[in-house]
Parts: C-alpha cells; structure tokens; sequence
C-alpha cells in the first residue's frame, strides 16, 4: 500500500501557552490513535524548533557540522506523520482531518517513493 508523508508547517517562534497547546496535543494523539485503529499509522515524531538544528556537510575527506538549519525561514516543519492509504485521496482525507485540528496551518501531503 503507498505511503505518504504529511509535513505540519508552522511559524518559527515560541511555543504556544499550555491552554491553548494541550487541547490540540489532545486531539493530535486522539487522531493518531484513529489513524492506528484503521490501519494506516506508520509513525509520528514532532521536532523541535530550527535552532535546534545541526547540519552536515562532506567536503572531501572532512565533515562540516554549522549550528542552525540549512535554509532560514519563518516557517519549518515542526512535525510529521506517515502513514499508509489505498490512495492521494485517502491521504489527503486524513491530513485533512489533521489540519482542521492544527487550526488553520498548513499540512503537506508527499508520496514516498519506494525506490530512488
């Protein structure tokens, strides 16, 4: 069955106050927890926020580490799930679901590819 990956883009900026993260926290693993019982939850990870980022680079025989993310902006990925679904709609139908939960951010929907 295909998978797909769906990016939750959201501002990069303090976290939201526990009143108003907590309800959504709730409903987040609410759904993950739809998602497994339909069988179509792979995974789901937040990150944290860009700063806490280290990219590596290979530069001949020597491996660069930079503090910070690759390429800045004001939003990032702030999490992720994978899931598995007969197809694009199906896919969409759920992080559509997810979406709604997130309060208006926004949610991208990518196949994975199987083989590169």
């Amino acid at each position: 069955m295909p998978q797909y990956l769906i990016n939750i883009i959201q501002p990069v900026g303090e976290v939201p106050p526990p009143e108003v993260l907590e309800p959504v926290m709730r409903d987040l693993a609410s759904l993950n927890e739809e998602m497994r019982s339909a069988g179509v939850w792979v995974f789901a990870v937040a990150l944290h926020q860009p700063e806490a980022t280290t990219v590596v680079r290979a530069d001949g025989d020597t491996v660069l580490t930079t503090d910070g993310p690759y390429a800045e902006g004001k939003e990032f990925i702030g999490g992720f799930d994978v899931i598995q679904a007969e197809n694009l709609d199906d896919a969409l139908a759920w992080a559509g679901r997810l979406a709604r939960i997130l309060g208006g951010l926004p949610v991208e929907v990518r196949p994975v590819a199987t083989s590169f």
